[in-house]
């Protein structure tokens, strides 16, 4: 990330309908479960040129199957511990970093669902209520879940700097004793909702919000109410030092897994006929609330997932193909393109390197994109 304050655009000509424009695009394009040409050449062609170094896994699926699947051992990390010579395959776990954000916030949408987390509108101090200092301040009375949602809470928090600095705030939140202190007691640079500012420790609030209302940890209650559901039954969640699961990045999953999310997410929210994550909540998550800069452009920030919207040119004419995205440190990717039907995951190590999205947007733009449209 750079320059992580950024201006919100709260724009109501901006909203749609995710999943009914899904049905519409596949009932006009009568999209087939299969590729237009093959990624299969065009995939070995980038691998033999070099410019898939540190990649690890990509998963792909078209029309509810999937359609590509092809591991690379090499070198990894789990979280800040090197993991040497690992053979990647399907059943490999392997950090998800920040996409583990757009979970919490899929978690979020279940618990309140159920009535059992706070209303998006509810000031966030008011959630932990033994910092009675700062429950008394009447600008952070104004900070609300909503806020925290979509990253606009206007508080100082820093993560321009790698992950090995300690000047980085996330991993200062991991140094102190009292985490939800110490992210409650940034300094407020803005107006809420004034302005996007990147922040693991607004998802570490949410993420204890959610225990708090469930009375599970947070692991427990994703497991129980999400992945079993999808038939994930591997995963690991990394607890910081003082215990706590990492609501920010501490999710390590397989790529089939992870997938399987995406998969759901199309499904508008269900699995196997039963309602996972309620459709209402896909519908709001989605929905563009800020402007985001992270080299991207046109890219937009909902309920910690990003929204995007990608210019496919075919013979017929160029379109708008939306999609929305979760992305991780070193590469991790998670693409849904309704659309298109389409789910596509990518695993990689290059964790801290500034050129750690060439491997992912190489193979979106170079591999899929073309395989799937008439380009």
């Amino acid at each position: 990330m750079s320059d992580l304050r950024r201006s919100v655009e709260y724009s109501k000509h901006y909203k749609y309908n995710w999943h009914q424009e899904k049905k519409a695009e596949l009932k006009m394009r009568k999209k087939k479960s299969g590729f237009k040409s093959d990624p299969i050449k065009r995939f070995d062609e980038l691998k033999k040129s070099g410019r898939l170094s540190g990649l690890h896994g990509v998963v792909a699926i078209l029309g509810g199957r999937i359609v590509f699947e092809q591991y690379v051992d090499g070198n990894d990390m789990k979280w800040a511990h090197p993991l040497e010579n690992v053979r990647f395959g399907p059943n490999t776990l392997h950090d998800i970093r920040s996409v583990t954000k757009s979970i919490v916030g899929l978690l979020y949408g279940i618990a309140l669902g159920e009535g059992r987390v706070a209303e998006l509108d509810e000031p966030i101090v008011s959630q932990f209520p033994k910092y009675t200092d700062l429950a008394s301040d009447p600008k952070r009375k104004r900070l609300t879940i909503r806020h925290a949602l979509t990253m606009t809470l206007g508080m100082a928090w820093n993560e321009n700097t790698p992950y090995t600095d300690p000047a980085n705030s996330e991993i200062a939140m991991e140094q102190v004793s009292d985490r939800y202190r110490f992210i409650l007691d940034r300094p407020i640079l803005a107006e809420p909702g004034r302005g996007w500012i990147y922040s693991g420790g607004a998802v570490a609030l949410l993420g204890k919000i959610i225990e708090r209302g469930t009375g599970q940890a947070l692991p427990t209650f994703a497991n129980e109410k999400l992945f079993s559901h999808l038939g994930i039954d591997s995963i690991d969640w990394i607890r910081s030092q003082d215990g706590e699961a990492s609501a920010a990045s501490g999710l390590r999953m397989t790529p089939r897994s992870l997938a399987r999310i995406g998969q759901m997410i199309l499904n508008e929210g269900e699995s196997e006929g039963c309602s996972v994550v309620p459709k209402s909540w896909l519908h709001e998550s989605f929905q563009p609330s800020a402007i985001v800069d992270i080299g991207w452009p046109g890219m937009r920030y909902g309920y910690l997932w990003y929204v995007g919207e990608e210019a496919i040119t075919e013979k017929t004419g160029t379109y708008g193909e939306r999609f929305v995205c979760a992305l991780g440190n070193g590469g991790q990717r998670l693409f849904v393109f309704p659309g298109l039907d389409f789910v596509l995951v990518i695993t990689a190590g290059n964790y801290n390197s500034p050129d750690q999205w060439k491997v992912p947007a190489a193979l979106l733009y170079e591999v899929f994109l073309p395989s799937l449209t008439d380009i």
